[in-house]
């Protein structure tokens, strides 16, 4: 004989499970519809940054570069691709994908809103350089242009993120970036960075190792095959030429100001320094705590002694006594004075 009380239980559990798979805006069926949906707005979206970047250098876009940008296979970057010409994003000639105007628009949008999210992570949060790309990538997808526009206002609308690269307008105009590998410059000349890729990841945390930023200057020592040597705040470097070719320089311009000088890090206790600058490897609320401490272009500072581990070391600035990190120190860039 069936057991009314468990065939009541029995009806009573497919009734919750039918109800979570099909709850109105919040089941697991609407929450999976939605994913799915999002994950074709981001591939189309991805899409169109990837066509841009071709655009402005160039470059001719195929399936075969989409497919590897988005890391999809060839079958579903034609679909992609089939996606975006059906809603006028985009357009094939012989083979080549175009940005239509709608499309360029659309990705002109993506990218601004990137790059303002990067140098929103840079200048006003703690995360740290290796986080900023992907942290933005997450987020730039649910940004609307109300949404970026805000963003650049808050931020005194930015012209470059902090990876050197031009941020797009709001009517989509985009500054160019005149530089050229470090790879293919003349030795014995001093040149500015101004920009540094963020991909492939494995380069870029080199660079973060190295401790080089947008708006060093470096003094070009040596290239060969085998690699490229420089100097950039008093450190010598020695990369190899994938890792230079993904830092773009300038000459210095006439009348332009090096920063250039000692590190204040290489000050010995006893010794004292008058400041330069501070290097851009030194960002947001700590370089403005770094300012507030009346570390100004200038200002005479005054190594006092060193803690029992080495670090940090204490600073006389005026009539205070501060104490910095190697790191922070190392970021300071002084003019040693003879002593009195």
């Amino acid at each position: 004989m069936v057991n009314p009380l468990l065939t009541l239980l029995g009806a009573l559990g497919i009734l919750a499970l039918l109800y979570i798979l099909l709850r109105p805006r919040k089941g697991l069926l609407v929450t999976w519809r939605r994913s799915k949906g999002c994950t074709m707005q981001v591939r189309c979206e991805d899409a169109l940054k990837h066509l841009l970047r071709y655009e402005l250098q160039d470059k001719p876009a195929r399936l075969e570069s989409i497919s590897g940008a988005i890391g999809i296979s060839l079958d579903d970057a034609a679909a992609l691709i089939e996606e975006l010409e059906r809603n006028g994003f985009v357009s094939q000639d012989t083979g080549t994908i175009n940005l239509t105007p709608t499309g360029r628009e659309s990705a002109q949008h993506i990218i601004r809103a990137h790059r303002l999210l990067e140098q929103y992570m840079a200048d006003r949060t703690g995360y740290g350089q290796l986080e900023w790309h992907g942290r933005a990538e997450e987020l730039e997808h649910s940004l609307s242009p109300e949404e970026v526009n805000a963003l650049a206002s808050q931020l005194g609308y930015p012209l470059y993120d902090p990876h050197g690269d031009p941020i797009p307008g709001a009517n989509g105009a985009v500054l160019p970036l005149q530089a050229a590998p470090l790879n293919t410059v003349e030795v014995g000349q001093r040149y500015r960075i101004v920009h540094i890729e963020d991909e492939p990841e494995a380069v870029y945390a080199r660079l973060v190792q190295e401790d080089l930023h947008p708006g060093m200057d470096l003094d070009m020592l040596e290239r060969s095959s085998e690699g490229v040597t420089f100097t950039a705040a008093g450190i010598k470097h020695s990369v190899p030429p994938v890792v230079a070719a993904n830092l773009s320089v300038r000459p210095l311009q006439a009348g332009e100001r090096a920063l250039s000088g000692t590190p204040l890090s290489e000050i010995e206790p006893g010794e004292h320094a008058e400041v330069i600058g501070i290097l851009p490897s030194i960002r947001g609320l700590e370089r403005r705590r770094l300012l507030d401490l009346g570390l100004l272009p200038g200002t005479i500072v005054h190594s006092e002694f060193n803690s029992p581990q080495g670090d940090p070391t204490a600073y006389r600035i005026r009539d205070t006594l501060i104490a910095l990190r190697d790191d922070q120190a190392r970021s300071i860039v002084v003019k040693p004075q003879e002593a009195a």
